[in-house]
């Protein structure tokens, strides 16, 4: 059996950091995830082969070669999904779909011939037991969770990694809160299930191996979902891992509770993390419970943030206007809390309703759901009609991202958070090309670009005060130029 993964193309998006890989010459974020675990599921005798249209081009030699073309996708790759689609059904592919997209919207796409929705390690086994027999069904899902300590590492051959500025893995699936917007909950359930940390050292071992040493990404909704597991078992033995090794940092997706475990953010840090995303979501309390945002109450979430990166965090932030609640002020009191706290990567969305959350079942019995879930956090649309009037909304959404991603305020925030920021000290693995990204940006932002000024201020600044970080700092300074495309392209 040959078996074709395609992965189709991301959209110009705030996480896509198309704008700044070009600097380090990398063609995309990461290796498709998902499709590489899907591929170690397989048969070892099937053939296996990806293509990753974030890196490559899908040829009809490629679809003419395939026994079964696997797609897996998220919301926000929609259309792209259509066109491969298209292309197989062109050519005469049969398609099995899978992941987040089609699991929510599978009725939306009849050229797909068969679907395994949910996790895999269910689905999967069911179809390739029916494919064997000859009657392989349409549909494949299941309301059960399955136990991802059976689940195999990634097939990380199968991708280029060289295109790819950096490489996921997963320890857990599921989170233990329930905000009203997040539809992660319905998808992969409340209670936290994890691998060992046997796998994830397994998996390191894997990418150290074929030479890689940067940043790896731990895709986990909520990293701290287990506290008890990460402390005592998965954080001891990445600690252990490191020892005499170079490079790999690291970096997650935690609730802002992290900062109330002392122990926990020490080690973190020793583990080799230095960036989390949290959702900050807004600094104004009646919208915070309106959605169910519980562990961001009763605490000073500017001083919060600036304790995890004392501690040697960079902390990435996921904000939200168009709550019920919002006041007409609530821009201005986002873009003040976006520059006290100098969260430098600060990605700004109106609130949309995703199928499943408890969101959209209010908005559906209010009769507020206007059209489907884009997916894209920063493309200013929403699905649902706001309280305060789609109109205002938009325009207040529009000068806020103009605002915090205009040159003197991002500059601003950058040296912000250098003044509070305190990493641990890991040796790393030099990347040419990351050496030669700081005479691109002197180029083009510092010779050609709007925000010069503010990128001289910043590089001396950082030479005379902070040197230890001028590498972070020209980094910064290139991912605020990819910012300002995406909202430029989607907002102004």
């Amino acid at each position: 059996m040959k078996i074709l993964l395609v992965y189709p193309e991301f959209p110009d998006t705030f996480w896509s950091f198309k704008h700044a890989l070009k600097f380090v010459r990398k063609k995309a974020g990461s290796p498709p995830l998902g499709l590489l675990t899907v591929a170690a599921m397989l048969p070892p005798e099937w053939e296996t082969k990806l293509i990753d249209l974030n890196v490559t081009n899908l040829q009809t030699e490629d679809l003419i070669w395939a026994d079964y073309v696997f797609i897996s996708a998220m919301v926000v790759q929609r259309d792209a999904v259509s066109i491969v689609i298209a292309q197989c059904k062109q050519a005469g592919a049969k398609i099995v779909a899978g992941g987040p997209l089609f699991t929510m919207e599978h009725e939306q796409f009849p050229d797909v011939d068969h679907f395994v929705l949910n996790e895999a390690e269910l689905t999967l086994p069911p179809f390739m037991a029916d494919l064997a027999n000859g009657c392989p069904q349409p549909v494949y899902t299941t309301s059960e969770f399955p136990d991802i300590r059976q689940t195999p590492a990634p097939l990380w051959h199968l991708a280029d990694l060289k295109q790819y500025d950096t490489v996921s893995v997963q320890f857990s699936r599921g989170c233990p809160f329930n905000c009203d917007f997040c539809n992660i909950t319905t998808l992969l359930g409340y209670r936290p299930r994890t691998k060992t940390a046997e796998q994830i050292i397994a998996e390191l071992d894997s990418l150290y191996a074929l030479g890689w040493r940067k940043s790896v990404f731990f895709v986990d909704d909520n990293f701290i979902g287990n506290k008890k597991q990460i402390k005592t078992e998965l954080l001891p033995a990445l600690i252990e891992w490191r020892k005499g090794k170079t490079g790999m940092r690291f970096s997650t997706e935690a609730s802002i509770n992290l900062v109330d475990d002392p122990v926990l953010l020490k080690l973190i840090t020793q583990a080799g993390f230095d960036t989390v995303f949290v959702g900050i979501e807004t600094p104004n309390l009646d919208s915070l419970t309106e959605c169910s945002k519980s562990q961001n109450k009763g605490r000073d979430l500017v001083e919060s943030v600036k304790r995890l990166q004392r501690a040697g965090l960079q902390v990435q932030g996921g904000f939200i206007v168009g709550f019920d609640n919002d006041p007409p002020s609530i821009f201005k009191l986002q873009v003040d809390f976006i520059q006290k706290s100098g969260i430098v990567t600060a990605m700004v969305g109106l609130l949309q309703a995703p199928l499943g959350t408890r969101l959209y079942e209010r908005m559906k019995q209010q009769g507020r759901l206007v059209k489907e879930f884009s997916g894209d956090n920063v493309d200013g649309s929403t699905n649902i009609i706001p309280k305060m009037g789609l109109d205002p909304l938009r325009e207040g959404y529009r000068k806020l991202l103009s605002k915090i991603y205009s040159p003197e305020l991002y500059y601003d925030r950058v040296i912000t958070f250098l003044r509070e920021y305190h990493p641990p000290k890991i040796q790393f693995h030099p990347d040419p090309q990351y050496i030669l990204a700081l005479g691109r940006s002197i180029y083009q932002l510092g010779i050609r670009g709007v925000e010069r000024v503010h990128y001289w201020r910043l590089f001396f600044w950082t030479l005379f005060h902070r040197p230890r970080l001028f590498p972070l700092a020209i980094t910064m300074a290139i991912m605020g130029f990819h910012f300002r495309q995406v909202i430029e392209l989607h907002v102004n």
